[in-house]
């Protein structure tokens, strides 16, 4: 079996991360997987040093006639059995153009509980044998965009937790971010975009200085809010924009607290990451967010928007550490048992069989 994947992202985000996981699983159990993606993107260089095939070219937005012709190129050139479409911006309508043109049959997964506008939304599944959602949030949301549940598949993000373990020493984290050693570590791990929220929980933040002023907040992520973003900051340098860091996992697990403000979330792939390097969860009760963090257990959840609501969970976890490290060890289980590589690979697999049997009659091995 030989599968070509699509994916337009530029950077390592959770999306692009997981189209990786899914390719060197599929390697493993002898599946060919070639990826197309943007000339000199992060992905691309990721793929290759994973030994996965790489083909690139300068992708543009939803219109992008020739990057249409590029992929029909490229599955005439390849001979792929099936075309899997990892993105959204355009790639899911282009996409399923090039596979409906090349006569291949296509996937597509659904990453984001957002809807689509309208019109677009009821034309553009019509191309795919199957679309998966990442999470039962994002199912619904396609179910009421009129896609037929028989189309659609619920297939969870996954993260290997033995990589999310510390590499960094304390130490070494500290001095990194310019954190005192009896400072307390809130981190906000999210693309700088409107919907994952960062500016409802800067609203709360002065709320949870005033409790605990030894409280300093960590933002990773780069996007086009940031000026934005800063200039809303200013207690008395509490906050630090640390940009994008690709070696995050290596000091997650030295985080007191994670808090995840989105208002629209298909899974959460730095949930699942934050749990698994055993750290406890404060965040909003939206889209896929519930199916990763389960209230009471491994975080505490409060209504989507309430800032108090968030400022309250997030000054009860900071100042109860043993409440933290329950959380923590109770996620860290939660992911190794529930959201590992081997289930999602799996799954994946025998969707595509499914396809591809539908298609000839025969599974293809």
């Amino acid at each position: 079996m030989h599968i070509l994947h699509l994916e337009t992202g530029r950077h390592l985000y959770g999306g692009p991360r997981q189209v990786i996981e899914l390719m060197r699983g599929l390697e493993a159990r002898d599946v060919r997987s070639t990826l197309a993606c943007p000339t000199g993107s992060s992905i691309a260089a990721a793929a290759t040093a994973a030994g996965i095939e790489v083909v690139t070219h300068e992708i543009g937005g939803d219109l992008d006639v020739a990057s249409v012709s590029f992929l029909v190129a490229e599955v005439r050139r390849l001979k792929p059995d099936l075309l899997h479409v990892h993105s959204r911006r355009g790639a899911d309508i282009f996409g399923g153009l090039a596979a409906a043109l090349a006569h291949i049959p296509a996937v597509l997964t659904r990453r984001v509980d957002s809807p689509d506008m309208p019109l677009i939304g009821t034309l553009k599944y019509l191309a795919y044998e199957r679309v998966v959602a990442i999470s039962s949030a994002v199912r619904a949301q396609l179910e009421k965009q009129g896609v037929p549940p028989a189309k659609l598949a619920t297939i969870r993000s996954s993260v290997t937790a033995a990589n999310c373990a510390p590499v960094w020493s304390r130490e070494q984290f500290l001095a990194a971010f310019n954190v005192e050693p009896g400072q307390r570590t809130v981190a906000i791990v999210a693309q700088l975009i409107p919907r994952k929220g960062h500016a409802l929980f800067l609203k709360a933040w002065p709320l949870i200085r005033d409790q605990c002023p030894d409280a300093r907040l960590l933002i990773f992520g780069s996007g086009p809010l940031e000026a934005e973003l800063k200039s809303r900051t200013g207690w008395g340098g509490t906050t630090t924009f640390c940009g994008f860091r690709p070696d995050l996992r290596e000091f997650l697990g030295h985080l007191d607290l994670l808090v995840h403000p989105a208002l629209h979330e298909g899974l959460g792939v730095s949930l699942l990451e934050a749990q698994a390097a055993g750290v406890a969860i404060v965040a909003f009760a939206a889209g896929g967010i519930p199916e990763v963090v389960a209230d009471g257990e491994t975080g505490l959840l409060v209504p989507p928007g309430d800032t108090a609501a968030l400022a309250a969970a997030v000054i009860r976890l900071l100042g109860d550490p043993n409440l933290r490290q329950a959380f923590g060890a109770a996620g860290a289980n939660r992911v190794r048992s529930r959201f590992g590589p081997l289930q999602m690979v799996d799954s994946y697999l025998a969707l595509y069989r499914q396809v591809l049997a539908g298609q000839s009659g025969s599974p293809k091995s």
